[in-house]
């Protein structure tokens, strides 16, 4: 392996992986080697975005979610063709287009012609597909842009129109008018999964107004509206069929009301406050003179409050009271003025009581643009929402005004023009989903949805309420309803395909846009002469996009076979915005043609807000440039931070920069330097054997030490546990127990074999075992984690495959060959992810090191708690288990308890017996409120004070036990009572902790002597060299000398070294520091610095090794000695000349082969002496 950077730059990293991936076509490579295997079919569809606009985080997120499910299909032996795809019609294009032409009207479009505005609008559909390439490859998402499809494509419209055919031909279709959401803006109808996009608080006028019934003298019912605009077009008023009404005598104005009783306070402000209104203040207002139920009411008539529509041919059935139980008491009157044309239940209620009937046109005096027309001459040309204030002015000239004020509500605007919406029927052509309801909710409950509760709730509940759906827009760019027919409608063509459209007008096309087809005619079959012209809607893009399964394969005029072979798709991940838009059209299509759900599994994602809370926002600019955010950390770490958050389970996610720096910080940069040292101690290893390293699973199944079992062990639990949730979809799952395994690696394994696999603790035989174990760790993780982060993997492998023996076999074209395999293949992303070995899943080494953890980490709080540095010993660590396994008191007390030792500095490990518990701890039992609550009642004061005065003795008999009886009651010892160890030994020296969950105490002697703080000492020490030979940049296998410099009279480091002599050999290769007086004159300092240890300034020196002399030696004998290399003696003489006399020098007499063995030979140092003696 090749020797690897101190630190790695991720996103330039990543970049220069994406020009290999590019460079070796890396993509169409793993889809090559998918279709030479023959693998079988994995069906993805992707949802078409719009490329007007450039991609944002909730892009980034559901094109993440895409690639991970995808790749892991890929990497699990499956085929999956991954194409892009782009929404080329609709509102959006249009907007853009009339916003940079000025339109503003219909009449403009027809104008400029149909044609030029659909080209104009064919030149913007595509401005940004290459920016969405590079954001998206960059993202390290692999997406088949070459082979996109586009809904504007003839090949995909013509598509489209076999769906409608199937529909129309099922007689799934009908005309007629529906009130919908309009933007007026644009001049077209919206769907309601649009118009819930973009409500604003408003204020509006709320005006009261009367309507004088006819033979009542002086009477008039009262309506209430916030939409003045609508008054000229009403023609009926509701009332609620068993609502009580009143008619009152308002004494103040001196006329007569009627209007439902719960609702006086409309009339009357002040009853509304129920600090001020007193019900004896009722007298001074009004007299209630006659009461009615609703129904009573039915059939009155009333006076128009505009004399528009009175000539109206079924003006006979207008201006009277209806009644419906859509009326509330919550707001108004409990009367609501009814305008059929701009309002669903106004419409619904009219047509059910014949005011209006179906297929006539409606009373409706505003324009596709929302101005009035010269039916209402007074705001002829008016916006409606500018035409309220002259409205209301004609009404209080008219008499008719009973209260006026503001309204502050939530309202809905157009999400495209940022314009305040109005509701508007309009015919329409509709898909009849209410008759096939029942099949799409049976349908829905085949699929599989992550998070369940989506499907379940949300979703559902708008299946089981669906309504008709209104297909048709009065727009130009987008795909034309294929329908052709005669002016009266008596005679209705459906075309289904450019083959048929030619069969019947004679006329073969090329594209299928408005601008074209609508040129063309039928031949009427029924009146010979005379032709059928198309009509003049567009469908709603939501159709397009419905059709996608169909329409970018071309079916059925094309791959026919693969369509179906792969129908339902097998995935598909939108946001959850897209369960009333995508997920409804795709299911609702996918029903009325084949009575089967569009897909078989669903990831449903959350949106990805601002850091505040709110809608991200270009205009407020809340939220950091995703380019700008890749290039700082990565796309791995980006691609992390959103898959490892509450938004993969439908959740919303406040986007925060630190949290895509912390994924770096927390997860990256400790598996890099895991990594990092790996690879340092392997070019260690091979350097100082002369043996190439070979990786081994004999090896590897054959380790004994207990950490490397444990870290195969937790591995092969994790590829296990991957394999089970991404089958199940959830990403939710996998993600933190990746993290957590990186932690596992990071700070527990490697770091309690650091020594070990430096070759410091057992030799170079226990570091190869070790580095044996760690290779097929790390490959199995970075093959594992391909799918998910695909650039850090990449790199890793590139490193790893060097090493297998397979890598060999790479040259000539076997990198990118079948059979893959670790090593020979190029890529990490061509290999398949690894299969779990059941026999080393080993449950006994996971809990024992789940044991070591807890002990470590109570150990060190405990430690924190006195404020004891880990550099300074303790005498011993007590730990009392509750209920420990056999396996785990003999780990602990076994292989085990010498990292423990290591991890807390101690001396000594005591793991309590059973039966000595009762001298350390106290077993303490509480009931647990949430369970005891509703079956103790009244007791459970009683029982409380009864299980807390409990000894421990009877503590420990009732848990032994399984419970209690109480008052004839049973208490489960299980689940209803908790139990919690706290410690009891008295003394000032101990000092201890509990886990939260009360079943382990860990408590330590912090008993401090000359031997405990002398050890402390040493080891700062240590950590002080170690700072300089990282700030020297030197390698693991750099050997260096280290000497030290104490003010006079002062001799706290020496005696920390003398005392720990063993310590700092073992630690540094021998390298035992000594006093910088004695460092040969020659000696070069590498790294040199100030160090506080015990409390004592030092200076610390690390050197390059060099040959010490004996003294009195000449300086040119000195200079000659400088020039010898350490490991190149060999204990043989040397002879030199110096001014014409030969000299000789003897190894052991005249130089030493470094300081240490010179002061050892001399005797310079006592406790050097005394070492060699001891060691002798």
């Amino acid at each position: 392996m090749a020797s690897l950077p101190p630190t790695l730059d991720f996103a330039k990293t990543e970049e220069e992986i994406c020009t290999k991936w590019s460079s070796e076509s890396t993509f169409r490579t793993q889809d090559s080697l998918s279709v030479d295997r023959g693998d079988p079919e994995y069906t993805f569809y992707d949802g078409p975005p719009f490329a007007t606009g450039l991609p944002h985080y909730g892009h980034i997120l559901a094109g993440t979610i895409k690639d991970v499910v995808t790749r892991y299909a890929v990497m699990t032996n499956h085929r999956v063709v991954r194409r892009a795809g782009w929404d080329c019609h609709g509102l959006p294009v249009e907007y853009e287009i009339d916003q940079k032409l000025g339109i503003t009207h219909r009449d403009q479009v027809l104008e400029m012609g149909v044609d030029k505005y659909n080209e104009t609008c064919r030149g913007i559909v595509t401005r940004y597909t290459k920016e969405w390439e590079r954001t998206v490859t960059r993202l390290g998402r692999w997406v088949d842009f070459e082979n996109d499809y586009k809904t504007m494509d003839p090949t995909f419209m013509e598509s489209v129109w076999w769906v409608f055919k199937e529909l129309f031909n099922k007689d799934l279709v009908y005309q007629g008018y529906k009130v919908m959401p309009f933007s007026t803006a644009c001049g077209t109808p919206l769907s309601n999964f649009e118009a819930g996009l973009n409500y604003k608080d408003v204020s509006d006028p709320a005006v009261v107004v009367s309507f004088p019934v006819v033979g009542m003298d002086g009477v008039s019912f009262v309506a209430w509206t916030t939409t003045p605009w609508t008054l000229p077009s009403n023609i009926a008023l509701c009332v609620h069929p068993t609502m009580e009404y009143i008619q009152i005598l308002d004494k103040k104005a001196e006329k007569r009301y009627i209007l439902a009783k719960s609702r006086l306070g409309q009339l009357f402000p002040i009853m509304n406050n129920k600090k001020k209104w007193k019900p004896k203040m009722a007298d001074e207002l009004y007299v209630i003179e006659q009461t009615f139920v609703g129904s009573d009411l039915v059939g009155k008539k009333y006076e128009p409050m505009f004399d528009y529509f009175v000539s109206d041919e079924d003006a006979g059935e207008y201006f009277r009271i209806l009644s419906d139980t859509y009326v509330t008491d919550d707001a108004g009157t409990g009367i609501v003025h009814q305008a059929p044309a701009f309002g669903e239940d106004d419409y619904r209620v009219c047509l059910a009581h014949g005011v209006i009937q179906k297929g006539k046109d409606l009373p409706c005096p505003v324009d596709s643009n929302g101005m009035f027309t010269e039916v209402v001459p007074e705001v002829k040309g008016l916006h409606v929402k500018k035409a309220d204030d002259t409205l209301i002015g004609l009404i209080k000239e008219k008499g008719r005004m009973v209260h006026k004020d503001q309204l502050q509500h939530s309202y809905p605007f157009c999400w495209r023009s940022d314009t305040p919406l109005i509701y508007k029927a309009v015919p329409s052509w509709f898909v009849k989903v209410e008759e096939i309801r029942d099949k799409i909710v049976e349908n829905n409950k085949k699929t599989y949805w992550v998070p369940n509760q989506v499907k379940e709730g949300r979703f559902h509940s708008w299946l089981t309420d669906a309504r008709d759906w209104a297909v048709s827009r009065n727009r130009f760019w987008g795909t034309p309803i294929p329908i052709w027919c005669s002016e009266s409608m008596d005679e209705v063509v459906c075309i289904g395909s450019v083959d048929e459209l030619a069969e019947l007008s004679g006329v073969r096309v090329t594209d299928l846009h408005k601008d074209v087809v609508d040129e063309i005619t039928i031949p009427s079959k029924k009146n010979p002469g005379t032709v059928l012209r198309r009509v003049d809607e567009v469908f709603d893009c939501w159709f397009e996009s419905g059709s996608m399964p169909y329409a970018q394969k071309h079916y059925p005029f094309e791959n026919k076979e693969s369509f179906e072979n792969g129908f339902p798709a097998d995935f598909i991940a939108e946001g959850l915005d897209q369960t009333r838009g995508w997920f409804y059209t795709l299911m609702v299509l996918s029903t009325a043609l084949f009575d089967k759900p569009a897909f078989k599994n669903l990831i449903v994602n959350g949106l990805v807000l601002a850091g505040d809370g709110k809608k991200m926002s270009k205009r407020l600019k809340n939220y950091p440039d995703p380019n700008v955010v890749i290039s700082k950390y990565g796309a791995d770490a980006l691609r992390m931070y959103l898959i490892n958050s509450p938004v993969v389970r439908a959740e919303s996610l406040k986007f925060q920069e630190p949290g895509v720096l912390g994924v770096v910080k927390e997860v990256f940069l400790p598996l890099y330097n895991a990594f990092r040292f790996f690879s340092q101690n392997l070019e260690r290893l091979e350097a100082n054997t002369g043996v190439k390293f070979v990786p081994s699973k004999e090896n590897v199944t054959a380790a004994t030490n207990p950490t490397d079992v444990w870290i195969s062990a937790a591995t092969q639990g994790l590829i296990k546990f991957v394999h089970e949730e991404m089958t199940a979809y959830r990403l939710y799952t996998v993600m933190p127990a990746l993290v957590s395994f990186v932690t596992q690696l990071t700070n527990w394994y490697v770091r309690l074999n650091r020594d070990r696999l430096k070759g410091l603790e057992g030799g170079e035989s226990e570091s190869e075992a070790g580095l044996q174990v760690m290779y097929d760790v790390l490959l199995d993780v970075t093959i594992l984690m391909a799918p998910f982060t695909p650039f850090i993997t990449e790199y890793f492998y590139q490193h790893l495959r060097k090493l297998q023996p397979s890598y060999a076999d790479a040259v000539n074209g076997g990198g990118s060959s079948n059979p893959v395999m670790p090593g020979k293949s190029d890529s990490v992303h061509f290999l398949t992810l690894p299969a779990y070995d059941e026999g080393r899943l080993n449950a006994d080494a996971v809990e024992a090191m789940e044991a070591l953890q807890v002990i470590v980490e109570s150990g060190r709080y405990v430690r924190e708690k006195r404020n004891i540095s880990l550099r300074t010993p303790v005498k011993c660590v007590t730990v009392i288990l509750r209920n420990p396994s056999a396996n785990v008191i003999e780990s602990l007390n076994g292989p085990l308890k010498g990292y423990i030792l290591s991890e807390l500095n101690a001396w000594d490990l005591v793991i309590v017996p059973k039966e000595e518990e009762h001298e350390w701890v106290t077993l303490s039992l509480i009931p647990n409120f949430n369970l005891l609550g509703r079956k103790l009642g009244k007791k459970m004061k009683d029982f409380k004070n009864h299980v807390t005065s409990m000894s421990h003795a009877d503590a420990v008999a009732c848990l032994e036990n399984g419970g209690m009886d109480f008052e004839g009651l049973t208490i489960s010892a299980k689940d209803e009572l908790v139990s919690k160890l706290s410690f009891s030994r008295e003394g000032d020296h101990w000092e201890s902790t509990s886990t939260p969950e009360g079943d382990v105490v860990v408590a330590v002697d912090c008993t401090q002597d000359e031997a405990i703080l002398s050890a402390g000492r040493a080891r700062e020490l240590i950590n002080a060299i170690q700072q300089l030979r990282k700030a020297a940049g030197l390698d693991l296998s750099d050997a260096v000398e280290v000497f030290f410099e104490e003010s006079a009279g002062i001799n706290v480091v020496e005696s920390a070294v003398s005392n720990n002599t063993n310590l700092f050999e073992a630690k540094f290769q021998g390298a035992i520091p000594v006093p910088k007086k004695f460092a040969p004159s020659w000696s070069v300092v590498l790294r040199s610095d100030s160090a506080d240890i015990g409390g004592s300034k030092v200076e610390v020196s690390i050197c390059r090794p060099a040959v010490a002399g004996r003294s009195g030696l000449s300086d040119e004998v000195g200079y000659y000695l400088s020039t010898l290399e350490p490991s190149n003696l060999d204990g043989s003489a040397r002879f030199i000349t110096v001014d014409g006399k030969d000299i000789s020098l003897t190894q052991g007499e005249d130089f030493w082969v470094n300081t240490v063995t010179k002061l050892r030979a001399t005797k310079a140092i006592s406790w050097l002496e005394i070492m060699e003696e001891e060691r002798s």
